[in-house]
């Protein structure tokens, strides 16, 4: 999708890509050069934005009825099958 640079340097984004993206009127977003001369436009999100994520997502529990122990059993290896360390 293609779009013109005012005189004041303004772009306007597509409406399917500010839906896309979800941003709104009054968003905020982060804009930034790549190495390799691309721009990249993020929608800015505050930090309660992050914290309202991350709570959602325990609130989903994707891993039921294992313990910790029982994960860290399952990809370390059970630790009193392994043998101990000779002493120096």
């Amino acid at each position: 999708m293609a779009t013109t640079i005012t005189i004041k340097g303004q772009v306007t984004l597509p409406k399917q890509v500010r839906d896309a993206v979800g941003i709104k009127p009054g968003d905020r977003v982060n804009v930034r050069a790549t190495a390799s001369g691309a721009v990249v436009i993020e929608k800015s999100g505050k930090a309660d934005d992050y914290t309202a994520r991350i709570r959602a997502l325990a609130k989903r529990r994707l891993i039921r009825g294992v313990t910790t122990d029982e994960i860290m059993k399952e990809t370390r290896g059970d630790p009193e099958a392994d043998p101990s360390p000779k002493k120096k």
